[in-house]
């Protein structure tokens, strides 16, 4: 008579109180459970947890592919229905390079978007193999002969400077190798710092960099990953541009996806699909879902030979970011004037002002010659310290207009330009003239709204809201 073999369930990441209770009801990861609470019932397989996250939640996967936490209180019920332990297979597929397709490189950096789901622990792991990129995204086979890198893999709240600096001298080194195009594989947080900054070292750039990231993991049925990488790699590969560029969704469904010049994006929700938008400007272009590439300005740069590209690298990290608000005092700057710091970007109210009391600081930057650039902090518009008075004044004490910059990209440039040259004036120069199109003079028609994720339906929530309009939304 054959003996059943008992199935070993361990609560993995689980602790306290619901730890024990699953141990007692012999629940684990990889049982299938029923869960009363209240008059609400869940079912679905529990998944493992980190040990660091806050005790008393159980989490499953439901049927419609979601992760869900249940707060486990002592009149809950719950009961194991089944057992399936969780596997990961890749799907076998043969990787052959195409001669009639572009070389794109994909260097990943950290981030989700391109990814799979590690059911042995429940988290989302890089797809860095060829096979695992193509078995995940098997599209990618007909658009480029694509090639993946990891680089390192590190949060983006963990980038500094010098990581610009090394992911940049792996690009130059996929372009000296042939390569079409790059792929940037970035965490979304911090993406368009790295973008600006990328856009800054590289110089007369004659073919695509393209950084991507995705707000949806792999293990969620809304994940933008997929598009996205599919998207990034025509624009690398097809697109006549010769930019560094950062390409997401362009509105909460599939339909398109935006390309954003690296130097004027910023991401503006936190967990929206299409969280980037051009600011004070309209995008570059779009790609839909047919990966078919549209051009909305006339100022793209196009390709160009790849041997005329070069990388000016040198940076001055010694640079500080500072945020005015109501009440902020002298201390904080003279705190970086103390501690050494070389040059200073300040976000300032309104058209780029701080209050009078910061004044003695300013006058203390500009005797040690230390760079300030305003920029704004509604984000849209361009700062201008000649129309009141406290803009003047803080013009004599050396600050320096950064017009309509967005934060990311003047401290970028900041740390760029001081790489260049310590010279005051000079810095003060650099920082004012157009470099790689993070200035613009004069807002577009419309830029304040363009292409900017309105969604479909705005007509007419419009006319019901009001039957006369005597404005249009959005074109």
């Amino acid at each position: 008579m054959a003996t059943e073999t008992k199935i070993e369930k361990d609560p993995t990441g689980y602790q306290g109180k619901l730890r024990e209770r699953l141990i007692k009801e012999d629940i684990g990861v990889w049982s299938v459970v029923k869960i009363q609470k209240g008059n609400a019932i869940y079912e679905g397989v529990v998944l493992p947890r980190s040990e660091n996250t806050s005790e008393g939640y159980l989490v499953i996967k439901v049927d419609t592919g979601y992760n869900i936490g249940v707060f486990l209180t002592d009149d809950c019920t719950m009961e194991e229905i089944g057992f399936q332990k969780g596997a990961y297979k890749l799907p076998e597929v043969e990787v052959k390079t195409k001669p009639n397709l572009p070389n794109v490189s994909l260097l990943g950096t950290g981030g989700t978007v391109a990814s799979r789901l590690d059911y042995r622990t429940g988290a989302v792991l890089p797809a860095f193999t060829p096979e695992e990129l193509f078995s995940a995204v098997p599209e990618l086979m007909n658009i480029c002969n694509l090639t993946p890198k990891k680089i390192y893999g590190i949060l983006s709240e963990n980038f500094k400077p010098e990581y610009w600096i090394k992911t940049a001298r792996e690009i130059m080194k996929e372009f000296d190798s042939g390569a079409n195009g790059v792929i940037i594989g970035h965490g979304t947080d911090t993406m368009a710092f790295t973008a600006s900054a990328l856009s800054f070292m590289f110089q007369d750039l004659a073919a695509p960099i393209v950084c991507v990231g995705s707000q949806r993991s792999s293990d969620r049925p809304s994940s933008d990953g997929p598009l996205n990488i599919m998207d990034a790699s025509t624009i690398a590969g097809h697109a006549d541009l010769g930019e560094v560029v950062v390409c997401m969704h362009g509105n909460s469904s599939d339909s398109y996806n935006l390309i954003h010049r690296g130097v004027r994006v910023r991401k503006m929700h936190s967990s929206r699909r299409d969280a980037f938008r051009t600011l004070s400007d309209i995008p570059l272009g779009m790609i839909d879902a047919n990966q078919n590439i549209k051009f909305l300005k006339d100022d793209v740069k196009p390709r160009g030979n790849i041997e005329d590209t070069w990388l000016n690298d040198k940076m001055d990290e010694r640079v500080a970011m500072l945020y005015f608000y109501p009440g902020m005092n002298n201390d904080i700057l003279d705190s970086v004037i103390d501690k050494g710091y070389h040059g200073v970007v300040i976000t300032g109210t309104g058209l780029g002002h701080v209050s009078s009391y910061m004044f003695p600081a300013l006058e203390r930057a500009k005797e040690a010659e230390i760079p300030i650039c305003m920029v704004v902090e509604p984000l849209f518009g361009s700062s201008n310290l000649r129309v009141y008075e406290t803009g003047r004044d803080m013009l004599a004490r050396g600050v320096v207009e950064g017009m309509n910059m967005l934060p990311s990209a003047a401290y970028a440039k900041m740390i760029w330009t001081l790489g260049q040259t310590r010279n005051y004036d000079e810095v003060r120069k650099i920082m004012g003239t157009n470099l790689r199109g993070e200035i613009t003079y004069r807002e577009p028609n419309k830029g304040y709204l363009f292409m900017q994720g309105v969604e479909p339906g705005m007509d007419d929530l419009l006319k019901k809201l009001d039957p006369n309009p005597r404005f249009d939304a959005y074109r």
